[in-house]
C-alpha cells in the first residue's frame, strides 16, 4: 500500500511562514503528479497546489497564489509546500496526494489515488 507522510505543520502567528513536507518512504512517486489540499473544520477539502512529475509545471489555487511555493525533490521522493504571509483563514489540516496524470482534474480530490494522513496548520491572529 503506497503511503505519503506529511510533516511541518504547527502553530504560527499571522504573517509567519511554514514549510510542509511530504515524503513517500519506500515508494517511487516520480511518475506521479503531486498535490496539496487542505480541509478546515466543517468545510470541504480544497485544492491548494500541484506540481508535475518533472517539477517544471506548477498550479496554485487563487487563495494561496503569490504566498505559496510548491516544489519537489525527486531524488528524495519528497514534495514541499512553502507558505508565507500566513493568514488565520489558512488554518486547516493539510494533505498531500498523488495522481497519475496532469490535467483539468488536478484540482479534484476524488481523482487522487494516494493520500497522506494530514498535518495541522493553525494560524493565530
Amino acid at each position: 500500500q503506497a503511503q505519503l507522510v506529511e510533516s511541518g505543520g504547527g502553530l504560527v502567528q499571522a504573517g509567519g511562514s511554514l514549510r510542509l513536507s511530504c515524503a513517500a518512504p519506500g515508494q517511487a512517486f516520480s511518475t506521479y503528479v503531486l498535490g496539496w489540499f487542505r480541509q478546515a473544520p466543517g468545510k470541504e477539502r480544497e485544492f491548494v497546489a500541484a506540481i508535475s512529475r518533472s517539477g517544471d509545471t506548477t498550479y496554485y489555487a487563487e487563495s494561496v497564489k503569490g504566498r505559496s511555493t510548491i516544489s519537489r525533490d525527486i531524488a528524495k521522493n519528497t514534495v514541499y509546500l512553502q507558505m508565507n504571509n500566513l493568514r488565520p483563514v489558512d488554518t486547516a489540516v493539510y494533505y498531500c496526494a498523488a495522481v497519475e496524470f496532469w490535467g483539468v482534474g488536478i484540482m479534484m480530490p476524488a481523482l487522487y489515488k494516494y493520500w497522506g494522513q494530514g498535518t495541522q496548520v493553525t494560524v493565530s491572529s
